[in-house]
């Protein structure tokens, strides 16, 4: 290499660590960062008209409560997505920032009712949010130097740590019984005083829409750009002149700040919060809903939480195996589909453009039978197993898709079986015909695999 091409690349590597670029390029990347703003205008538009017409289409209490703890969900694993999908770091200490968030609402609920304070509701989620963005700078400093298992289980002390301390420190957490509060002492927002559960499903519904806007606008920040170039490759993003560290700091800190924000709701929400919303199985809680609905998209956490959420408040209702039936969902998911819910569906995205969704049609059609009696026999066999191993004398019968079964007889097992067996194995017989109709549809076919 020349003295001048050296210089050369001297200056531009020189550049690039300053962060200086070409006036034209900063102009070209604005218009095009504005352009792509611009083009999802109509789907936020939409998710505004779906959210206001919600509870006219779900006007029961249960409906709405269940809306509400959705809404909660989805800025809370949105906020882990910033670390997750984002920033490629793993955590299992995010329900820090969320319970910190909501401890401090409802304490700051109780000095509006006691002392006075005037603090409107629908502020309140925003001093959640700095709360947990107070405490994950300090932690971040820290956590964010390294990547990986190293962060990972720095995580993982972190959240046990605090879990702990809630025990330890009964006037901020309220020891084993949590910390209450009064949502309607507050002064009235446009005459509303949230008594009733509608009240608060719109204040949820306008901060997720807010919140869930500011992520997105985030992660088309230069930030949230090179969080996604520190995931893929750091060392690169190093060698043009951007600190891994600094990068993986500031997408903590906004994910702190956001979680802190879903803590604020769920104080709104459920007016308590106790040691259970920052331990360990809320920490993994989220991650579930982040990774079963898709961290490589930014509405994948947003699938995840509502079908968690359908999973933990409907099924739960009608099984005590829910819990048992996400876990195969979630171990599922990383086998055969870690892209999540939403990477199967963007897998559909050449067929859809190029017309072929019918060849597919037509494969999923023939395998719907066998599929619906594969999962019959199994959901089958799992409940009157439960019902076997729990039963004692004189209760003997499951309850399955409305029908009672006696487990004490064999004609049940037999027919559980029977469907399990033959859906599975109808299923395996199909497996090459779909593959086949995937490549085809989607313009694979003769591709090696």
């Amino acid at each position: 290499m020349s003295a001048t091409e050296t210089g050369s690349a001297a200056t531009a590597k020189s550049g690039d660590r300053t962060g200086a670029e070409p006036a034209w390029k900063r102009v070209a990347d604005d218009q095009m960062r504005r352009g792509a703003f611009r083009r999802t205008l109509p789907v936020w538009g939409a998710a505004f008209v779906v959210l206001m017409i919600m509870p006219l289409l779900f006007s029961s209490a249960v409906g709405v409560t269940i809306m509400n703890q959705m809404g909660i969900s989805i800025v809370f694993a949105l906020s882990y997505n910033m670390l997750l999908g984002q920033g490629g770091m793993l955590s299992f200490g995010h329900a820090v920032y969320f319970g910190l968030g909501g401890f401090l609402s409802v304490h700051v609920m109780n000095y509006v009712e006691y002392d006075g304070w005037w603090l409107p509701l629908p502020l309140l989620p925003f001093v959640g949010g700095l709360f947990g963005l107070a405490f994950a700078i300090p932690i971040g400093s820290f956590s964010t130097r390294r990547a990986g298992t190293v962060f990972a289980m720095i995580s993982l002390g972190v959240g046990e740590l605090v879990a702990a301390c809630s025990i330890i420190f009964v006037a901020f957490f309220g020891g084993e019984e949590g910390v209450s509060g009064d949502r309607t002492m507050g002064p009235p927002v446009f005459g509303s005083e949230f008594l009733s559960e509608v009240e608060v499903y719109y204040l949820i519904a306008g901060i997720v829409l807010v919140a869930a806007l500011f992520m997105y606008l985030f992660s088309r920040t230069p930030a949230g750009r090179m969080a996604n170039a520190v995931r893929d490759n750091e060392e690169r993003a190093e060698f043009v002149g951007y600190s891994q560290r600094y990068v993986r700091f500031v997408s903590f800190c906004a994910s702190g700040f956001f979680a802190g924000m879903a803590g604020g709701l769920f104080a709104i929400n459920y007016e308590i919060l106790t040691e259970e919303n920052l331990n360990l199985v809320t920490s993994g809680w989220v991650l579930l809903m982040a990774f079963i609905g898709g961290v490589g998209f930014f509405v994948g956490p947003i699938v995840g939480a509502i079908v968690l959420t359908l999973l933990q408040t409907v099924l739960s209702n009608h099984t005590e195996l829910w819990q048992l039936y996400v876990g195969i969902l979630f171990v599922l998911t990383v086998m055969y589909a870690p892209r999540g819910l939403t990477g199967l569906v963007a897998m559909h995205g050449p067929a859809l453009r190029t017309g072929r969704l019918g060849i597919l049609a037509r494969a999923y059609g023939a395998a719907v039978v066998p599929l619906l009696a594969f999962l019959a026999g199994v959901v089958l066999l799992l409940e009157m197993g439960n019902v076997a191993n729990q039963s004692v004398v004189g209760e003997s019968e499951a309850h399955v898709f409305g029908l009672t079964l006696d487990v004490s007889t064999v004609a049940p097992w037999l027919v559980a079986l029977a469907l399990a067996a033959g859906g599975g194995y109808a299923l395996v017989r199909l497996a090459p015909r779909l593959r086949d109709a995937f490549a085809r549809a989607t313009g694979q076919a003769g591709a090696p695999s």
